[in-house]
Parts: structure tokens; sequence; C-alpha cells
């Protein structure tokens, strides 16, 4: 794989190296991270100057040309000695702009660059993933409108029920998703920056550097957050802003890990069935025994996935809950890897989930049987109502057809005979006046009510309105195993 250790004797992240797309692994990783800290700082230099403090052009027009540079040997070389991850990074920057070092950081702490950093690269993470939804999306109104009439068996508790159609079902899954990118765009557009909050949130150096004038300390704040391309700052902070926006973050992947795990779970069991199937290379091994075989493995990556994140975010609620008053630091080791990983699996699901639904393999042949052979039993509502309106009796007809359903139910389970039950009924004479109509009371299309009506409503006024102006188009979505 690329970018794997070549020796083979390092660990390689199975969400870098298996399951996450390039796009998202470039975001998290330490270069974007970091490219993002020298932009604050540089917004922070800009808002500065022009509030008066003592940073001059020259220092931040030095501080822009050497942005893009870094020396990571160097860099870890620092952070053994100083055991500090951010006066690492500013003192290299320090060396490479030895003008600017001086003001690199000015009345910042920590957390002006860690906290903000990680929001900023939060936020283009959700709309990433804002995108990856959209074609998820996408795929299953395609598969739904292809199927949107063909009826097929509803299950309830796993057990046979009502039927529906295979497009309508597609549409629950698609449903979920739906939902999904709406929070995904409510948390990207409410995400508010930290900002110019100072140790402990008081702004008080920043207030120093200004000579006591708050209305510049404010323009310091803003200028600084319009920079970052923000709309809003966090009120009031601690050192760190509050856990509470992590949680949102993490409540927000853990839904769409629930939906592609319901969808998952669903996929498997209908390839149980026989029914559907999800797609499968030419060469694709189910089994290193079993030749056979053809098991649902992209679905079974996507539950796997998904049980993660679930777990994973629960960090973020055991983080937020324990923050000790102004900050503690048992937040960021833990910070570091769930949320990164939960952004790498949650891409990497949505790409798998996407290239299952627009490969999904339907089996019309199989559905049809399986439905055949439970229609006579989900049709006797309307065979008991058809008698009655030929002039038998509710409460007598009721018993016949609940006797000769037993007996029919026997014949399947005990005997393995196909179902007898329309021969039990055409030959009693119960039901003679209707023997010749009960051929036409089992057409699959009169038990699935407005299913396909259903599907077009929901396309038309659910998919497509959530859809427009979205082109998702230039992403990778590489499924490497």
């Amino acid at each position: 794989m690329t970018g794997q250790d070549a020796s083979g004797e390092r660990f390689d992240h199975p969400l870098i190296e298996r399951y996450s797309s390039r796009e998202m692994a470039a975001l998290f990783s330490p270069r974007a991270r970091h490219l993002a800290w020298r932009d604050l700082w540089i917004a922070l230099a800009k808002a500065q100057h022009a509030a008066g403090f003592p940073v001059t052009p020259a220092q931040i027009a030095e501080l822009e040309r050497v942005r893009e540079r870094f020396d990571w040997p160097r860099v870890a070389a620092i952070e053994k000695e100083l055991r500090h991850d951010v006066m690492a990074h500013v003192t290299h920057y320090g060396e490479l702009a030895p003008s600017a070092k001086p003001i690199i950081h000015l009345g910042a702490t920590s957390c002006f660059v860690t906290d903000n950093g990680d929001l900023v690269l939060y936020r283009r993470a959700l709309r990433l993933l804002e995108q990856r939804l959209a074609s998820v999306l996408r795929a299953f109104a395609d598969f739904a409108l292809q199927w949107r009439a063909e009826p097929c068996l509803g299950y309830t508790h796993f057990q046979v029920a009502q039927p529906v159609t295979v497009g309508k079902r597609a549409c629950l899954w698609a449903q979920d998703f739906a939902f999904d990118l709406d929070e995904v765009r409510r948390v990207a557009d409410w995400l508010p920056f930290r900002g110019v909050k100072g140790t402990t949130g008081t702004q008080a150096t920043f207030l120093t550097l200004a000579g006591g004038d708050h209305g510049k300390v404010l323009a310091v704040d803003r200028a600084v957050r319009d920079a970052m391309g923000f709309e809003r700052t966090v009120a009031v902070s601690g050192q760190t802003y509050t856990r509470k926006i992590d949680w949102t973050i993490h409540q927000c992947l853990s839904a769409i890990a629930q939906s592609a795990s319901k969808f998952g779970n669903d996929l498997r069991l209908l390839s149980h069935e026989g029914e559907l199937e999800e797609p499968s290379e030419q060469k694709q091994i189910g089994s290193s025994a079993m030749a056979y075989k053809k098991n649902p493995m992209r679905c079974e990556r996507v539950c796997a996935l998904a049980r993660y994140v679930i777990e994973a975010a629960s960090t973020s609620a055991h983080t937020a809950a324990t923050q000790w008053l102004e900050r503690t630091l048992d937040d960021s080791a833990v910070r570091r890897i769930a949320i990164p990983e939960s952004f790498l699996a949650i891409d990497g699901i949505l790409m798998l989930v996407e290239n299952v639904a627009r490969g999904l393999v339907v089996y019309p042949r199989v559905i049809a049987k399986k439905l055949k052979e439970q229609l006579p039993f989900l049709a006797t509502e309307e065979i008991l109502m058809a008698g009655v309106q030929h002039g038998g009796d509710r409460q007598e007809l009721h018993e016949r057809i609940r006797v000769h359903s037993r007996t029919a139910a026997h014949a399947i389970k005990a005997e393995g005979k196909d179902n007898p039950l329309m021969a039990l009924l055409a030959e009693d004479p119960a039901f003679a006046a209707i023997a010749r109509e009960l051929p036409s009371l089992l057409e699959p299309s009169r038990f699935i009510g407005r299913a396909p009506e259903q599907v077009d409503a929901f396309v038309r006024d659910e998919v497509e309105p959530r859809l427009a102006g979205v082109d998702g188009g230039g992403l990778s979505s590489e499924i490497r195993v």
C-alpha cells in the first residue's frame, strides 16, 4: 500500500493504509495541522499590526515567505528537548524567519494554535463528509428509482411481514443518511472559533499589549476570526474551548456510523436470503478454504468501522465531563487519536457505502419466489374480506382460514412442500363463491400500497433539494481492500 513502511517493522495505521481517502488522510497530516498553526500565527501578527501592536509588515512578510517550509527532524529534535510541541514549532518557525522570531505567538497561549487549528481542520473534514454523504444519497436515490415498484417481502423482527418494494426499502436507508447530511451541514455552519482569548480566557495579555484599550483587543479577536473564515467565536472560554464542541462533532460522526451500520447489517441479512448482494470483483476470494464463498465483506467492514466510531465518540463525552476549571491536559492525548480517527473511519465507511449502493446486485427471481411462497398467508385478509362481500360469515371464514393456514404451515415446515394454502381454500365449500377470484388476489402489486409513489416523492422532495448545487465528483473513492 502507498505510504507503508518499506521495512515492514513499523505499525502502519489501517485507517490510513486500508480505509480512508487520500484527501482525509492529508487533512489530518502533520503538515496540514502545522500549516493551520502558521496561518493562525500570520493572522494574529496581521491583526496585531493593524491594532498598533509592535509587529512590522516586514516581519509578517517573512512569516508568509517561509510558511510552507518544514524541517521535520529539526522540529522533532527541539520537541525532544523542550517536551512541548507548540514551542518546538514556535522555535523552528523563528529559525526560518529570524526577523519575526520576537513576535511569533505574541501574547498567545498554546491553545490559540492547537484549539483554533483543530477547529479549522474539523470544519474542513465536515465539508468533505458533506460531499461524501451527498454522493451516498445520490447512489441510493438512483437505485430506489430503478427498483421503485419491484415487490419484495417486508420483514419485521426479521419475520415475514407485508410486502414493500426494493426501492422503498432503499429509501429507508437513504433517509437516515439524509438526516446525517443535515446534521453535518448544521454543525459545520454552527462551528464556532475559539479566537484570541489568552491563557485562561480573560485576554489579559492582549489587553496589556493594547495599552488597556479593550476595543483593540476585540478588533484583534475579530480580525483573526475573519481571517480564518469563521463567523463567530465562543463567547467565553477557559484556556481551551469547551469540549462540548468536540462532543457535538463526535455525535455527528456517530450518527453517520449508526446509519451505515444499519444499512450494512440489512444488506448482510438480505445477502443471506439471496435477495440482494453487494458488488464483488471478478477474482475476489471469499474464503481461503471454501472456494464457493462470496461473503458481504464490504458491508462487514462498514459495520466494524461503524462500531469503532460509535464507541470512540464516548471519549469526547468523558473528556467534556472531566475537564477541570479553566482546563486540564488529560484531553490532549485522546483528542489527537479519537477525533481524527473517527473522521478517517467515517470517510472510509462512506466510500464503502457509496461503492456498495452503486453496485448493488438484485435477484428479482429469488425475490419473486420468496414472495410467492408467502403471499397466500399475506393475502388472507383480502381473501377474508372478499368472502364477506360475497355473503360469507366473517367469523366462520376467519376460522376456516386459521385452520387451513396451520395445515399449510405444517406442510411447508415439516414436510418440505410448496405452500398448499390456496388449494386448501379453493377446495373448501365456505370459499366456493370466490374460488375463481383467488388467483387474482395473489397479484403482488395489490400489497405494496403507495410504495412506488413514496419513492418518487422521497427522491423529489427530500433528496433532490438536499443535493442541489453539490458536486462530490472531485473526491477520490478508491476501495483498496
